[in-house]
């Protein structure tokens, strides 16, 4: 797994916490990093793959990311 993408990432030297809140409503200052980072799409396949359940990860929420693998299944 190739994750050299992640020496790209905007969130690279932040606190890991910003990613980890308490609630999704809690996630706009994680998703505010993330939609400024040159490798968010990565990210969020790399969190897709691995199905993380927690944390906001390419921009994504984890119910976020749990409609857009439903979604894919519909459309596969």
């Amino acid at each position: 797994m190739n994750l050299s993408w992640r020496t790209n990432a905007a969130c690279r030297g932040l606190d890991p916490e910003i990613f980890y809140p308490v609630s999704d409503e809690d996630a706009e200052a994680a998703k505010e990093v993330c939609n400024r980072c040159p490798v968010q799409g990565p990210c969020l396949e790399h969190a897709l793959g691995l199905r993380e359940k927690e944390g906001v990860w390419g921009g994504c929420t984890e119910r976020e990311r749990r409609r857009i693998i439903r979604q894919r299944r519909r459309t596969a």
